[in-house]
């Protein structure tokens, strides 16, 4: 199905061709599941959204299947839970694309927007994917905080946003006012691998959301 983006100006074609080797990839799942959604994820969530979400890349089980940010993988429970509880989400979370749920103040934007293989973009891909980072962060009128999912996505945040690195360290629950004077909160990603070893708990994934409602407007 097609996903309606709120940004739909800052969203890559279709079929973008700007990485070579994720193109392929992309044909490959294409070839193999002609039934997913297997094209650059869009922008999901509320124009007017005074928090974003800076993730990494499309889950082969998630995104790249369904065509909205962690919606049908793992990664999603814990993620749209932990928006639910702090009222940035509404509805039902139940895994599809149209369950209805929305997002209230918070926007997801995904440092690449492809699927790469073995969940690892490149440096390179990953610099070619901030031009469709980097503006619609700038586009929103109301932006106070922005909460990084991993590195990877804090490092293309912290870049897209006009820090330099590396001084802004990664950290979970590190804290980094930018030249802008917006905010970036650190997370490990809430991945299955980091739940399941412990890295990221429930806890330690809702005390992220919990210091960056304090800048609710």
């Amino acid at each position: 199905m097609d996903i309606a983006s709120p940004l739909p100006a800052y969203e890559p074609p279709h079929d973008c061709p700007l990485c070579p080797r994720l193109a392929g990839f992309r044909d490959e799942q294409r070839s193999a599941h002609p039934d997913w959604y297997n094209a650059p994820v869009p922008i999901f969530g509320d124009p007017d959204a005074w928090l974003a979400i800076a993730g990494l890349a499309p889950g082969m089980q998630g995104a790249n299947r369904t065509g909205r940010p962690f919606t049908g993988d793992h990664a999603g429970i814990l993620f749209y839970e932990t928006l639910t509880r702090h009222g940035l989400a509404v509805g039902s979370y139940e895994a599809r694309p149209d369950d209805g749920l929305a997002l209230d103040g918070a926007i997801i934007i995904n440092s690449v927007r492809c699927l790469p293989p073995q969940n690892k973009p490149t440096p390179l891909e990953i610099r070619t994917c901030r031009q469709f980072l980097q503006p619609p962060l700038h586009a929103l009128p109301n932006l106070r905080v922005v909460i990084a999912l991993g590195e990877i996505a804090h490092q293309s945040a912290i870049k897209a946003l006009g820090g330099k690195l590396p001084k802004y360290r990664f950290g979970h629950l590190a804290e980094h006012r930018l030249p802008s004077g917006l905010t970036l909160i650190d997370s490990y990603h809430c991945s299955r691998y980091n739940q399941n070893t412990g890295r990221l708990t429930a806890e330690m994934f809702d005390a992220v959301f919990l210091r960056a409602m304090e800048f609710k407007p």
